[in-house]
């Protein structure tokens, strides 16, 4: 339920119109997102940017749009890194590998891939499982600029060990340097990676499924999301699902209380693997 208005401080109206203007003038929603959280980036976007207050920051994005792909970048969530949470890929390994194997094609929707630092750790699971050559991995988002950098598939040097540590823990077959280049103060993953990824902008509050996947990977998202939009989007995970498709989700996140809860069951309560039931 909204508040009223006159319950509102001039600074939680300001956001409620900006977030508005967005939507109006650019499609991308953001309404339906955690609103403190919300609040806390554009707050911090208007401090940095040194605008006197948020009116000043809509008039800004309504007429400029480098000024709006600005502040998209302030709004979207980009906290990534290869193998995060090595559990998850130990128990993806374990649990889903094996559903995979029976597919004859395989493809998988990685929502919210951000700069694709989880995007590659996926491809490398699955040519180290020898299903890569079969699978297409689509990679979306909802900001293009992070896009291109995920396309790209160039990370920071200094992340290596984290990265490095990660796959050893996460149950990788080889070494994480079988699959970069080192170059100056970059890592450059390699080519073959590259092979079956599709990347594409998609708005998870407005746009709609990607139809017959055998796999959706959504982690560490809908945690940004209000309820509504939660539900929302987990029937949207739902409807691009095959039967027995598998859903995987962050650690903070889950499938009770919502309203498609009862349409999968769980592989691994702990790492937040479902299956779509048949």
């Amino acid at each position: 339920m909204i508040a009223d208005e006159s319950d509102l401080s001039v600074e939680e109206i300001e956001v409620q119109l900006l977030l508005e203007a967005i939507y109006q003038k650019y499609g991308y929603d953001f309404r339906s997102y955690s609103r403190a959280s919300l609040r806390r980036r554009v707050e911090h976007h208007v401090m940095m940017q040194c605008y006197a207050n948020v009116s000043a920051l809509i008039h800004d994005i309504l007429h400029d749009g480098a000024a709006f792909s600005n502040l998209l970048s302030s709004l979207t969530i980009n906290v990534t890194e290869m193998f995060r949470d090595p559990e998850f890929y130990r128990s993806f390994r374990t649990l889903v590998v094996p559903i995979l194997k029976t597919y004859p094609f395989i493809k998988i929707w990685h929502a919210g891939c951000s700069t694709g630092e989880e995007i590659y750790s996926m491809a490398i699971v699955l040519m180290e499982e020898g299903l890569y050559e079969r699978s297409q991995i689509y990679a979306t988002d909802i900001d293009r600029d992070v896009l291109e950098k995920a396309k790209r598939g160039i990370f920071p040097l200094a992340e290596l060990r984290k990265y490095t540590d990660n796959y050893d823990r996460s149950g990788g077959k080889g070494t994480l340097s079988d699959y970069y280049t080192a170059k100056y103060d970059n890592v450059i993953m390699d080519p073959r990676l590259k092979k079956n990824l599709i990347f594409a902008d998609h708005d998870l509050a407005t746009d709609q499924v990607f139809g017959e996947m055998q796999v959706v990977c959504c982690r560490n998202v809908l945690i940004y999301f209000n309820r509504l939009l939660q539900n929302r989007v987990l029937q949207l995970f739902h409807e691009s699902l095959d039967l027995g498709g598998i859903l995987c989700l962050g650690s903070k996140e889950s499938l009770r209380f919502s309203s498609c809860a009862q349409t999968f069951d769980v592989l691994d309560t702990e790492q937040r693997i479902y299956r779509k039931r048949v």
